[in-house]
């Protein structure tokens, strides 16, 4: 693995050793939507310990999910080149060689995530259906869908309930001016995934409320719907190396209801909702076929979609109101979110 850019000197560990954090969290398997809301939390501190533990990270890969915005594909897709990161039979005919299908995936030598328990940490808001909409409950919907049997071609498992919703995770966290950086990120993943549990078994999606910009330190590469020059992508997935608890998968969702990000009007659950919706589907296919990017399922073929991930082929086009994605029913509920691309089909699609 390359080293991390994101490796912070053991000088900023007294600086950032100064940010608290109260983390409340519930280990809760839940079974339906509501369950999860009615554990009671249990509070921690993210103490220095997990800032140290976070500024000596040496190994860590990311693959970033770029806006709507002229000319932030671009930028994303070097700084993905730069630090980033076998199909079921099917019945469609293939080509006669040596023609091929050029948005196909193919694996590399990294795993894929046959099964996990998905942990919501929400930052520095506690009223979840304000700030996200239901983030939950969508995931507690989609590991019990059809849509989620997509992933069977890649990861060669057809069982059901592989993917589930664990722990409910709220974090207080504070920061100087308005902007994350990965060692704040790494910081409060490491102070969840130490309780809650580490290993690939565990995805943890990280929240960020309205108003919380996050940057990959000085490269100018941003989440900042304030600040437009270096506003670039919606959200990521990373894998990361901690020396004492070992490896741990997360995305990082900020706000989605921006310019670049949210998706069109009319929305079954509202533009709120389904803009968080859509982005977290598109980072949770992400992880389960590439966790440690880009060494499992891309494309690597076409040149124009190489290091395309498997959300990345199916990411739709926009208009002034939002991303124009479909609306389909997952797990008997409609939902606005993005297809994903399917190599049995060749094709973006929402069924297996």
């Amino acid at each position: 693995m390359k080293p991390s850019i994101f490796a912070r000197p053991a000088c900023l560990v007294a600086y950032a050793a100064v940010l608290t954090a109260t983390l409340t969290f519930a280990l809760a398997f839940a079974q339906d939507q509501e369950s999860w809301k009615n554990q009671t939390p249990i509070s921690v501190a993210v103490t220095e310990p997990d800032v140290r533990a976070a500024a000596n990270v040496t190994n860590s890969r990311v693959h970033v999910t770029p806006a709507h915005l002229p000319g932030a594909r671009e930028v994303v897709q070097m700084f993905n080149d730069q630090f980033g990161a076998g199909p079921r039979v099917t019945t469609v005919p293939s080509p006669t060689p040596p023609a091929f299908y050029p948005a196909d995936l193919a694996s590399g030598s990294g795993i894929k995530i046959v099964s996990a328990v998905s942990h919501a940490v929400y930052v520095n808001c506690t009223t979840i259906a304000t700030c996200w909409g239901n983030p939950e409950g969508f995931l507690i919907d989609l590991g019990k869908s059809n849509f989620i049997h997509l992933l069977d071609q890649y990861v060669g498992s057809t069982a059901n309930n592989r993917y589930t919703d664990g722990a409910h995770v709220n974090v207080g966290y504070s920061i100087f001016g308005n902007t994350l950086y990965p060692h704040d990120i790494f910081a409060i993943v490491h102070a969840a995934a130490k309780l809650v549990g580490a290993g690939n078994g565990h995805i943890y999606h990280i929240f960020l409320p309205s108003g919380t910009d996050t940057c990959f330190d000085q490269s100018g590469v941003c989440y900042s719907p304030d600040n437009p020059a270096s506003n670039v992508f919606c959200a990521y997935h990373e894998s990361v190396t901690f020396s004492d608890i070992g490896h741990v998968l997360y995305t990082v969702e900020p706000f989605q209801d921006v310019d670049g990000c949210r998706v069109a009007t009319p929305s079954p659950n509202g533009q709120l909702a389904d803009s968080t919706n859509s982005g977290l589907s598109h980072e949770f296919f992400e992880t389960v076929t590439d966790p440690n990017p880009p060494s499992g399922f891309i494309n690597r073929v076409s040149l124009l979609l190489v290091g395309a991930e498997i959300g990345d082929e199916c990411v739709p086009l926009a208009n002034a109101s939002g991303a124009l994605v479909p609306t389909f029913l997952i797990n008997g509920k409609n939902y606005e979110v993005q297809t994903e691309y399917s190599n049995h089909y060749h094709a973006c699609a929402v069924v297996p």
